[in-house]
């Protein structure tokens, strides 16, 4: 049996939830293999799988292009797809239709975006068409160059506000929140006002998940270490190893080896080389 959207939001209170991103297919399997509740085929994708410094520049068919290679692995985790920059900020009739792109092209079964009040026009009328809707407050990634970087949100004053959108976007119909980069105890307050969970990734132990980026949580990248990351393997280094030994026995002659070949056991092979002797024999007494 598959996740959905009733499981998760049952799940409220009652169990902590884990989610990761994902971008393709083999992972899709041995992170579904693992148990993870929900995939987030995040706009993520652009920093560390194509190379971009920030989410910005993801496009659409980028997006649906990563979440189909998902879907093809038939996980039974829930897929959320973000929605990337400007395919939902330009009007609600434009947002629907890119959601729409989404679930139809990818079969996946949930789309994610960020903001609060503003994007609420969109959210409402997404989910009234049928297409559940996770919300994102706090440090919202697309907004990168009004924010000047990547600042913890929510501190003061700011605090309050994100807590009456939160409420919001309960209201207007998102089944799930994703709270980034904030204090954990805004995060707990959030987590305890409203009905749907909270997903926390830097915002503490009081969400009712956590999500990370599939690449940090592997120790892919030995460079990046935020705060809010618990690097749960080294598997960057393992790879650089397993790489470099593959190499040396390449240039060795070592691989392959005999137990890598494939044998012909028609016999036409060793009759060929038989016959080839034989001629090359042939041709030496002929010269002798």
């Amino acid at each position: 049996m598959r996740w959905n959207i009733r499981d998760i939001r049952q799940m409220k209170g009652r169990d902590k939830i884990p989610m990761l991103t994902c971008y393709d297919f083999t992972m899709a399997k041995l992170l579904d293999q693992a148990g993870v509740a929900l995939l987030l085929v995040g706009d993520s994708l652009g920093n560390v799988t194509l190379g971009y410094e920030t989410t910005v520049p993801v496009t659409m068919d980028q997006m649906i292009h990563h979440a189909s290679a998902v879907m093809r692995a038939r996980p039974k985790a829930l897929v959320i797809v973000d929605m990337p920059f400007l395919s939902y900020q330009v009007s609600p009739e434009a947002a629907l239709e890119s959601a729409g792109r989404i679930i139809k092209e990818s079969q996946a079964d949930a789309v994610k975006l960020e903001g609060g009040e503003r994007s609420l026009p969109a959210i409402r009328k997404i989910v009234e068409a049928g297409v559940p809707v996770c919300g994102h407050l706090g440090l919202t990634p697309q907004s990168v160059l009004a924010l000047g970087g990547y600042p913890l949100q929510g501190r003061g004053q700011e605090g309050d506000r994100l807590l009456e959108e939160a409420k919001m976007l309960e209201e207007a119909g998102c089944f799930c929140l994703v709270l980034e980069k904030v204090p954990a105890v805004l995060a707990q307050r959030v987590t305890d006002a409203i009905g749907i969970p909270t997903i926390g990734i830097g915002a503490g132990a009081g969400c009712d998940g956590q999500v990370l980026v599939i690449n940090d949580v592997l120790g892919l990248d030995p460079e990046f270490r935020p705060r809010f990351v618990k690097r749960f393997a080294e598997l960057g280094s393992q790879i650089v190893e397993a790489a470099a030994t593959y190499c040396n026995e390449v240039r060795q002659g070592e691989f392959p080896a005999p137990e890598h070949e494939y044998k012909d056991t028609s016999g036409h092979l060793s009759s060929a080389k038989g016959s080839t002797k034989t001629t090359k024999t042939r041709k030496k007494k002929a010269k002798e």
